[in-house]
């Protein structure tokens, strides 16, 4: 498959080059119990992060998102449950607040392809590069999870705090720096899956549905599982597909330092195609990208009960935001 250059300024956002084809949980660095309406009002008198670099977020806000998201309220997210409902609300009206259009009525891509009524919320921020807006970099996390598992120490709910609420809430950071900056080249869209757990139910659906639309996709990165640090590593993440683009030399290039590594994990146990940037690869046959800190040997929580709010590093979660923030630019 042909490579592509691919310049970070570009790499969210849009700018102008071309692309070529292609363990031990951690404390919470600041833990704080919000509800639906305190987040919101944070976020919405939240200042603009140009003023901060990589200052933007911090670990109260990120916190604050994850323990909504991950609450005992939602019992688990499972797609097509009552709970479910409420993050995708809280997510709706997040971005909203956010300044950031609905790509479809509402926010909401009905899902076919479910047995229960489930929805991806996709939101659109128009690119003003009179050329390139025609173009669109898709970014994207998963909000389901598995919802009520076997009961273990009286708790039977899965609240997928590191399995989704973390790549969730760094997405809904990112459409709040972008959404209120709106200096995008290209249009950016901004999914959160649902169905995820089910088989990439969502992100298929959407794949599909946008190319049948002819929407023209130029790029596609997912955020996923990126609640603690990874396990003595020189590097901050890493990406699923490395050596299926340049993105992780460019971004390090452009960042000054080891943002991104390989990790060979990846590649072994083939998450390329367990997350949900594949879809995206296999319809378009584009460079799309799962952004992770889940390394294997850092989380032993993973579709677990204990999967909880408070096994997550808020700090390390900020830095990830603040550092694919001035590197996307």
């Amino acid at each position: 498959m042909k490579r592509i250059v691919l310049l970070i300024c570009v790499v969210l956002l849009a700018a102008c080059s071309s692309l070529r084809k292609q363990g031990g949980g951690h404390k919470a660095d600041n833990q704080t119990d919000y509800n639906q309406q305190e987040v919101l009002e944070s976020s919405a008198n939240a200042k603009s992060g140009a003023k901060f670099g990589r200052k933007f977020t911090d670990s109260l806000r990120m916190s604050g998102l994850v323990n909504y998201l991950a609450s005992d309220v939602m019992k688990g997210r499972a797609t097509g449950s009552p709970e479910i409902e409420l993050a995708a609300n809280f997510i709706e009206k997040t971005l909203e607040q956010n300044r950031i259009k609905p790509f479809y009525p509402g926010f909401r891509d009905t899902l076919e392809n479910t047995k229960k009524v489930a929805y991806n919320i996709v939101g659109i921020i128009p690119g003003v590069d009179p050329i390139l807006r025609d173009e669109y970099i898709l970014i994207g996390a998963h909000y389901d999870h598995i919802g009520i598992v076997n009961r273990v120490n009286g708790d039977a709910i899965a609240n997928g705090a590191n399995d989704n609420a973390s790549g969730t809430a760094s997405l809904l950071e990112l459409s709040r720096y972008f959404g209120r900056k709106k200096k995008n080249k290209r249009s950016l869209i901004i999914a959160f899956f649902s169905a995820e757990e089910q088989g990439l139910l969502g992100s298929r659906h959407l794949a599909q549905k946008l190319k049948e639309k002819g929407v023209n996709l130029y790029l596609m990165l997912n955020f996923e599982m990126t609640g603690v640090p990874m396990y003595k590593k020189d590097y901050l993440l890493y990406i699923t597909g490395y050596d299926k683009s340049n993105l992780a030399e460019e971004a390090n290039i452009l960042a000054g330092e080891n943002l991104i590594g390989y990790l060979p994990t990846e590649k072994q146990y083939n998450l390329f195609q367990r997350s949900d940037n594949y879809p995206f690869h296999r319809i378009y046959q584009i460079p799309s990208h799962t952004f992770c800190t889940f390394d294997f040997n850092n989380y032993p929580y993973y579709h677990k009960a204990s999967d909880e709010p408070d096994k997550l590093a808020y700090g390390h979660m900020a830095k990830v935001v603040n550092y694919v923030i001035p590197v996307i630019e």
